[in-house]
């Protein structure tokens, strides 16, 4: 009961401090505003199509160290939660002699204190955290990255001049 006082207390306080030093919100004309959206805020824009997924089954080359490999195929429907993974049943180390696709890094069977384990650590069950599929789509922002290999061709011609 103490505690919900002190909570009720706290809220209060807050509220009142907050309507004290309320400041009007400087407006910023919409043309100032930079954006992707195409419409205004109040209108609910068409979406447009989904973009094609890249169903290559080309592995990527990485674009930095330890850069998680992205998925070369259509993931559409594969099941992966608490018991059941679809990625396993080609990725898993006894399944790749018959699927002909890459294990999965050592490391997923690894756990906090990078002890091997017999089977895919939980913390890297989940493999959509961190591989993603690669779409077929325009480029939206432009990017200006320049992967490892070109900082060092870049930084050995420097240095042979």
């Amino acid at each position: 009961m103490k505690t919900l006082t002190r909570v009720s207390a706290a809220a209060l306080m807050s509220l009142s401090l907050a309507s004290a030093f309320n400041v009007a919100a400087e407006v910023i004309p919409a043309d100032k505003i930079a954006t992707l959206r195409d419409a205004p805020l109040n209108v609910e824009p068409t979406p447009p199509a989904m973009q094609k997924v890249i169903n290559s089954d080309v592995k990527e080359v990485r674009n930095y160290p330890m850069q998680p490999p992205v998925i070369p195929h259509k993931i559409d429907g594969y099941q992966v939660n608490l018991k059941v993974n679809k990625c396993m049943s080609c990725h898993d180390r006894s399944r790749t002699g018959d699927s002909q696709a890459p294990m999965v890094s050592v490391t997923h069977y690894m756990d906090r204190e990078n002890n091997f384990l017999a089977t895919l650590s939980p913390r890297r069950y989940f493999c959509t955290q961190c591989h993603v599929s690669q779409l077929d789509a325009k480029i939206l922002v432009p990017n200006e990255f320049v992967d490892m290999d070109q900082l060092i061709k870049a930084d050995s011609n420097k240095k042979a001049h």
